[in-house]
């Protein structure tokens, strides 16, 4: 096997679901060891992350700072009578890598491993700094120990990042024909409509929530937030759960509660969001409560952008397609890196089968994409 499938292959035999590592981050770190980076293990709660650099440390004049992101867990596999083959025992049929993990994202991870160990085996003293950051809480509901938490250490300890490379699976048919080059942000809200509990026939000694959270519903669901920018679509707001009830349908539920998003582009803020979402629900008299989840704000590489310029190039000439430079999908951990003042761009595999039963990765273009990673080091640092 090549080097990359090699590696691929380890970490998905590794049965890491989210929040678990293990065992990915150790054998990664000691491969990077070997190739002469230093690297620090954080742990903070259930949640292993590792930081690798190679080059001149954080002081003036150094010069940039060039790092790749990812993340060694993944989602369960679901029932494993649905796969093809065991999701943690990798399995190549018909020139694609099978298991849990090969697009999203072991296979990216494998990829930035190769590509850094080869650009400093040849670069030894290239300029700046190269760096790998990996989480095992990227898959997570809450992502609090993972690298949002690593950016906290990253903001006391004074280090400076410039350029930022995710490797989540970006591309849509083929590597390299679409890259993110900024996200939408995340705005959840968990809310509790108040009514009084009694019986359907006596609905005049009762409150119905769900009947005095329609209206407000139905005004929430047809705002018009923004008008998105040339950047990013308008804002979008959706209800993902609905609850309400007792089981009984002769019983007026004295509670209900709804799970709702915003998925929120730059023409829009938080705050924003918030004041107005809860002055509809004020203007309907409602009796409520709000609790408030700000997972990610949006986050955007202009054109122009080195990093941004770069990859676009390294994709036209090594992929040979001119890319999609896109701000869709849902989050990614680069909506922490970028606050620090980060260029960020994602670039990864297919995303056909992400989260999926029989997962899985063309090893055509896995084989591919060491080459990627590693000539953006090439023009970034090279």
């Amino acid at each position: 096997m090549s080097d990359v499938l090699d590696l691929t292959s380890d970490l998905i035999s590794r049965r890491s679901v989210t929040p678990e590592d293990a065992g990915c981050l150790p054998l990664i770190g000691g491969r990077l060891e070997r190739a002469g980076f230093r690297v620090e293990y954080l742990r903070y709660g259930e949640v292993d992350n590792l930081w690798a650099t190679h080059g001149q440390e954080n002081q003036p004049g150094s010069g940039p700072t060039l790092i790749f992101l990812g993340h060694t867990d993944v989602v369960p596999s679901g029932p494993e009578g649905a796969w093809r083959s065991p999701p943690f025992e990798p399995t190549v049929v018909d020139g694609r890598l099978y298991g849990r993990g090969a697009a999203d994202m072991k296979g990216s991870v494998a990829a930035m491993v190769v590509a850094l160990e080869q650009f400093v085996a040849t670069h030894p003293h290239h300029r700046g700094r190269v760096g790998l950051l990996l989480t095992s809480d990227e898959e997570g509901p809450t992502n609090l120990d993972g690298v949002r938490r690593v950016v906290e250490h990253f903001r006391t300890t004074g280090e400076r990042i410039d350029w930022c490379v995710v490797g989540e699976p970006s591309s849509q048919a083929k590597l390299g024909d679409l890259i993110r080059v900024g996200r939408r942000g995340s705005l959840s809200a968990t809310l509790t409509v108040r009514g009084v509990q009694g019986h359907v026939a006596y609905p005049d000694q009762a409150l119905n929530p769900i009947h005095a959270f329609a209206p407000a519903l139905a005004e929430l669901a047809a705002e018009r937030w923004d008008e998105g920018n040339g950047d990013f679509p308008p804002t979008s707001f959706q209800v993902s759960n609905l609850n309400a009830g007792t089981g009984a349908n002769n019983v007026i539920p004295g509670t209900l509660t709804a799970l709702i998003n915003f998925r929120y582009s730059t023409a829009s803020t938080a705050a924003k969001l918030r004041a107005r979402a809860e002055a509809i629900l004020q203007r309907h008299g409602l009796d409520y409560a709000l609790q408030w989840n700000l997972s990610g704000e949006p986050f955007l590489t202009p054109p122009g952008g080195v990093l941004r310029e770069t990859v676009v190039a390294v994709c036209r000439e090594l992929c040979g397609i001119d890319p999609e430079q896109s701000t869709g999908g849902g989050t990614s951990d680069g909506r922490f890196i970028a606050p620090l003042g980060v260029e960020v761009v994602e670039v990864g595999p297919v995303n056909a089968t992400i989260h999926k039963a029989n997962e899985c990765v063309a090893l055509a273009e896995l084989e591919q994409l060491p080459g990627v990673y590693r000539e953006v080091c090439e023009r970034m640092l090279g």
